[in-house]
């Protein structure tokens, strides 16, 4: 299946973050999702990121476990992320972390893109569900 809609992010630095050494910046936030659409839903998780004195270049690592109701079924999956920006060229995977999902979403199986158009967080969810969890 294939969903589109919208999400709001919230991202806070944490105090506990490591310390980089020679020009990198190394950065630990707290985010806190609300996702609309056939995913309505909520989400918390942790990101890692690494910035270097290059403008444009960068890497991300996140998780967030996602809480609500994907098309009408309700349960709890984990998002895993990972990004790279190379002198401005993007690269992100987001994949459902398996065998993560519970509740009616037990067995979700599916990768997001995320699109960020003026100001606006706009998700692509393409999902499906292990055949030994029964959905149809």
């Amino acid at each position: 299946m294939f969903i589109t809609g919208t999400f709001t992010v919230d991202l806070n630095p944490q105090q506990d973050a490591m310390k980089g050494k020679e020009g990198i910046e190394l950065n630990r936030l707290a985010i806190s999702k609300t996702y609309s659409g056939e995913l309505d839903a909520t989400s918390t998780g942790e990101m890692l990121s690494a910035v270097t004195p290059v403008k444009g270049s960068a890497g991300y690592v996140a998780l967030e476990q996602v809480s609500g109701k994907l098309n009408g079924r309700v349960g709890t999956f984990v998002l895993q992320h990972y990004g790279v920006m190379d002198n401005g060229d993007q690269a992100l995977q987001i994949q459902v972390v398996p065998d993560s999902g519970t509740g009616e979403l037990e067995g979700l199986t599916g990768t997001m893109a995320i699109i960020i158009e003026d100001g606006v967080h706009r998700y692509e969810f393409n999902f499906g569900m292990k055949e030994t969890a029964g959905w149809t």
